[in-house]
């Protein structure tokens, strides 16, 4: 056996940590979405002004 190896346990209990400690899954849809929205808030905002200066 190696110096590293782990038994079921010490694998099981390094399985555990690294699925606690995992980011939290991208969801690109989400992402799009608020993305389109803050654009065509942006956009609307923009519209108005620019109604006011001309």
């Amino acid at each position: 056996m190696g110096k590293y190896q782990l038994d079921n346990k010490g694998k099981a209990a390094v399985t555990k940590y690294h699925e606690k400690n995992q980011p939290a899954k991208f969801d690109k849809k989400q992402h799009l979405e608020k993305l389109r929205a803050e654009y065509l808030k942006k956009k609307e905002k923009t519209k108005t002004n620019r109604k006011i200066i001309v």
